[in-house]
């Protein structure tokens, strides 16, 4: 039987990243997976979905720009559009085989092996592998769990991948079609009707059992995404249930009860559901393993399961499903294995973006997560129309919010930025939050001018008392308040 320092099941962000990490240290590795590597962070996943995002939003900039000099846009060729998602994940896949093919020219020459094969752990160090042969064992002094997670049925609706469907079915549709009902008014389900409603050749209807989208999010910050939607139209039904769905001569008729009672039935081309996913368990282990389950996925400590010498990481542990957390996970488990890590593995520091119109960036805290923990705070607020980097890209929809302690330290909470570019304007606060650090070192920062990060240097200049900007002069494009035991009173300077 093979022996390895460290068997990796699943080739997805999480187990690739462990991998590697693991040649760092100069390990014997198995890396198995059954389907694809990349998994589904790259398949039918973040990097297909955001894909669609970016061309949809240059095909929705380029409309509107052409109706600037009364132009008529021309038609969204589907196929054309769905080539160049293809070849993405393809370049992208393309990279990661290449990447193992050649570490075996390398230094790193005999570490690791990968295998493509379906893994299930039948004791604490044996790992069998069934593939296109007779079933393989090889032992293992560590296993990592690292199988990821696929998009959650609900066995009461007709999920066929074709008029139902799902996000892996998604990608295998023919053309845009002439309407489409999203279930789920989480961050997925807002992304995709963002990216169909912004192609122009779909009506989108979004159920939302609420009396709005995105419940975990800040009122100000889902006020703009709402209007966006509805201005590029997007009906949200809202306060509403899903009582039924059928598919009927291929199209989908379904079926809302509305909080105030009514009933009203509608008839869409083709439906998505977007509720949740499930982590990818059946058959992984065997039963006499003994590795435990808690409520949101494989019970574990850092990582690490009940049995000592087998880690979870990624989807299986459900404390975040982001790309970039099973990545962290994945390395970190590795560095438990077989070295010190630097720093205990925390969650407050982590950078999330939403796709939507426009994009949403945070990292830390939110106002809404502040006020749940019984938080005092102080809270600045600076619209994009006080930035001038947005004022010459002609879109100043947005906002830079900062959330510090309600002390003299004035140690970052949280950010969110909604709007142009929101992503590449968070990472220097992700930095500060990491390091327990307050906002003086980014007050006398020397920002590029013009840019967006300038927006940041003011909020911190407006907590500190010396902005360019006074929010008693501009009030509703500044704001400065604290907010105590839950109420709210403004700044002033």
């Amino acid at each position: 039987m093979e022996k390895y320092d460290l068997v990796v099941i699943g080739a997805g962000p999480s187990g690739y990243a462990a991998a590697m990490r693991a040649l760092d240290f100069k390990k014997k590795i198995l890396l198995i997976e059954r389907n694809l590597v990349g998994g589904a962070g790259v398949t039918n996943g973040a990097l297909s979905s955001k894909t669609w995002w970016e061309l949809s939003r240059e095909a929705s900039t380029f409309r509107k720009n052409l109706r600037r000099y009364n132009l008529q846009a021309p038609v969204m060729n589907y196929r054309e559009i769905q080539a160049e998602v293809r070849r993405a994940v393809l370049e992208r896949r393309n990279l990661l085989d290449e990447h193992i093919a050649r570490l075996a020219e390398t230094s790193y020459k005999g570490m690791l092996t990968y295998r493509k094969g379906e893994a299930r752990v039948v004791s604490r160090h044996v790992v069998e592998i069934a593939g296109a042969g007779e079933p393989e064992r090889v032992e293992a002094d560590y296993i990592i769990l690292a199988t990821g997670s696929r998009p959650r049925y609900l066995p009461e609706l007709p999920i066929d991948e074709r008029a139902v469907m799902t996000s892996e079915g998604i990608e295998d549709m023919t053309d845009f079609p002439e309407s489409m009902v999203i279930v789920g008014a989480g961050v997925i389900g807002c992304e995709y009707a963002t990216i169909f409603s912004g192609f122009g050749r779909t009506k989108v209807y979004l159920i939302d059992k609420g009396n709005r989208i995105l419940p975990f999010e800040d009122e100000d910050v889902v006020r703009i995404i709402e209007r966006n939607m509805e201005n590029n139209g997007v009906h949200i039904h809202r306060n509403s249930r899903l009582v039924s769905m059928k598919t009927i001569n291929d199209r989908v008729e379904y079926e809302l009860e509305f909080t105030d009672g009514r009933h009203e039935t509608f008839n869409v081309e083709k439906a998505l559901i977007s509720v949740g996913r499930v982590s990818n368990l059946e058959g992984l282990w065997a039963d006499e393993v003994g590795i435990s389950m808690g409520k949101r996925g494989i019970d574990n400590n850092d990582t690490q399961t009940n049995v000592d010498n087998i880690y979870a990481v990624g989807d299986l542990t459900a404390d975040i499903s982001l790309v970039n957390v099973g990545e962290l996970e994945g390395r970190y488990a590795v560095e438990r294995i077989f070295g010190q890590p630097d720093r205990k593995l925390v969650y407050e520091n982590i950078s999330t973006i939403m796709f939507l119109s426009p994009e949403v960036a945070g990292v830390g805290l939110n106002e809404t997560q502040a006020r749940e923990k019984g938080l005092d705070y102080k809270v600045v607020t600076l619209e994009y129309a006080t930035i001038p980097r947005a004022i010459a890209k002609r879109n100043t929809q947005g906002f830079i919010k900062l959330l510090v302690t309600n002390d003299a330290h004035m140690k970052i909470l949280g950010m969110k930025v909604v709007g142009n570019q929101a992503s590449s304007a968070i990472q220097a606060v992700a930095v500060l939050i990491s390091m327990n650090k307050g906002i003086e070192e980014l007050a006398e920062c020397v920002h590029p001018h013009p840019s967006i990060t300038e927006g940041i240097q003011e909020c911190v200049r407006m907590l500190m008392g010396k902005s360019l900007f006074k929010p008693s002069a501009l009030r509703g494009k500044l704001s400065c308040r604290t907010c105590i035991q839950g109420k709210y009173e403004d700044i002033e300077f």
